[in-house]
């Protein structure tokens, strides 16, 4: 038997409703966040649980709800610093003694955000991004 079912409003505290999992072509997290002075400070985000600084412009982006595989995409803009300064944010890259690749895993991603003058790591003051995946 199929049928269609119609509503204006799915509330749902848990499950894959909760985490947009269960919908296909949307964000399955975000967020914006201030890393000025070595303090990161969430000002807006969904599926996020924490940001950790672990050097300077090198942040762990830790999901509240695990992704369902690890190949997901994060994208993340360019920001404007000060005069023609500006900073990318780069996604799966860390720091472990040098900037280098950091493969992402389903509860956690590394992003970098570095400067386009010079390519060295910097805490800007807003970072945002965005998980995109099926």
């Amino acid at each position: 038997m199929a049928g269609t079912i119609v509503a204006n409003t799915i509330n749902t505290d848990t499950g894959l409703f909760s985490t947009q999992n269960a919908y296909s072509g949307i964000a399955k997290a975000w967020a914006q966040f201030t890393a000025t002075g070595g303090t990161v400070t969430i000002n807006g985000s969904f599926n996020i649980s924490s940001i950790t600084r672990s050097s300077t412009g090198i942040y762990v982006i830790n999901f509240t709800t695990a992704m369902a595989n690890a190949n997901y995409s994060v994208v993340a803009p360019t920001t404007f610093v000060s005069g023609s300064n500006y900073v990318v944010a780069v996604p799966f890259i860390s720091s472990g003694g040098g900037v280098t690749t950091a493969v992402p895993t389903t509860s956690s991603f590394y992003l970098a955000t570095v400067t386009i003058s010079s390519g060295a790591v910097y805490d800007p003051t807003y970072v945002q991004f965005a998980v995109l995946s099926s």
